[in-house]
């Protein structure tokens, strides 16, 4: 009796790919020729070994081992209803080589070689501005002359779109060395990347964890972000899991804390700062921004109104004992410029802009010297 590849590929056509309702030849995922090979003697009893190459999209596959499997039961079944004079199924050795079209993703610790520091702006409550910060920091830096990169991590509650006028951009996916990568949106010499650009803005994001979790894990391991000197990471308020996620796949250079000078808000930035600090994650805090600050009216430009609180960053700063980066007064034309898709860090002309601008320069001042002085951070999980 003889097996013949012929007869495998016959075999093969029997099997559906749950991924696109064909067979696996229609499919065209029979990246090979099967081979089959007498083995005279027979190997641990068996007489045939039949060797199949599959190519499935991509090595997270969820129809990836049933598909195996099903193949390697088809192969074994037609074979010993259509050879003439019968073969058993434990005449056949098969084996089944599987190959991707997109290679895998990198491991973590060999994610975004070309990223130099990765900053991560956060706050420990809502509605400190922290987003506005992440916006305006990452376009000063641009302005100073660094390549930055902007990740709107806030899944559930993006803004980065809206601010940088780019609601109805698109991202496009490109190969590069074998896989397909999302290529981030750019706007202001900032590359950047959120969810708003792939849900709509006017639906609400109904997701449990697992799926918030690896939507950002994709759009941080599977973007062509490429050579950047600081990559912003605009976290969400509190302390979650979209946090760990980012603790477990990035090696965060260090941390900025958002607040207003306001008890409330102040509480929950020592709570920020806990996490940071833990003995398991150990990302340094690089220092405070202290947002509305003061209330300066339009008419009055030379007027202060403490509205809530003074200097309550600088006092947790000091008790912290880490940098106030930086006191943001609360000035109308930052919110409008932020509406408008023009943040306020474009124009080093007015107070708010150099305010951010300073900003930029206290956040390089106070990285380099923690490069100077510190190891790099370890991804939280590993050795």
């Amino acid at each position: 009796m003889t097996l013949y590849p012929k007869l495998i590929l016959e075999a093969l056509a029997t099997v559906t790919y749950a991924g696109t309702k064909k067979n696996l030849v229609d499919s065209e995922m029979v990246a090979d020729q099967p081979t089959v090979t007498p083995l005279n003697p027979p190997v641990d009893g068996k007489n045939w070994k039949v060797t199949v190459v599959l190519e499935f999209p991509r090595d997270t596959d969820p129809f990836l081992r049933s598909t195996v499997k099903a193949a390697e039961a088809a192969i074994k079944y037609y074979c010993s209803r259509n050879e003439e004079g019968g073969t058993s199924n434990d005449d056949i050795d098969v084996e089944i080589v599987t190959e991707f079209k997109s290679k895998p993703r990198p491991e973590v610790e060999k994610l975004l070689p070309g990223v130099k520091n990765i900053i991560a702006v956060s706050s420990g409550k809502g509605g400190v501005g922290k987003s506005t910060v992440a916006a305006n920091l990452a376009i000063a830096l641009a302005r100073l002359g660094y390549r930055v990169g902007l990740l709107d991590a806030d899944i559930f509650g993006p803004s980065v779109p809206k601010m940088f006028h780019v609601e109805d951009e698109r991202p496009y996916a490109v190969k590069k060395d074998g896989r397909d990568l999302i290529c981030p949106i750019e706007q202001y010499g900032v590359k950047m990347l959120s969810i708003g650009f792939f849900v709509s803005p006017t639906t609400a994001t109904l997701w449990r964890g697992g799926m918030a979790t690896s939507a950002l894990k994709q759009l941080i391991a599977d973007a062509d972000w490429g050579e950047l000197d600081y990559f912003i990471l605009d976290t969400p308020p509190g302390t979650s899991d979209i946090h760990l996620t980012l603790l477990q796949t990035l090696s965060i250079t260090g941390a900025v804390i958002v607040s207003t000078p306001q008890q409330v808000a102040l509480a929950d930035a020592r709570k920020g700062i806990d996490m940071y600090r833990n003995d398991k994650v150990n990302v340094p805090i690089l220092g405070l921004i202290e947002n509305m600050a003061w209330f300066t009216p339009a008419e009055l430009p030379d007027n202060r109104y403490y509205i809530f609180g003074r200097e309550g960053c600088k006092q947790l700063a000091e008790e912290m004992n880490v940098p106030l980066l930086a006191q943001i007064p609360l000035v109308q034309s930052i919110c409008d410029s932020g509406d408008r898709g023009e943040p306020a860090a474009l124009s080093s002309d007015t107070a708010t802009g150099l305010a951010f601008i300073n900003l930029a320069q206290a956040v390089v001042t106070v990285v380099n010297r923690r490069n100077a002085e510190l190891p790099k951070t370890k991804i939280v999980g590993t050795k």
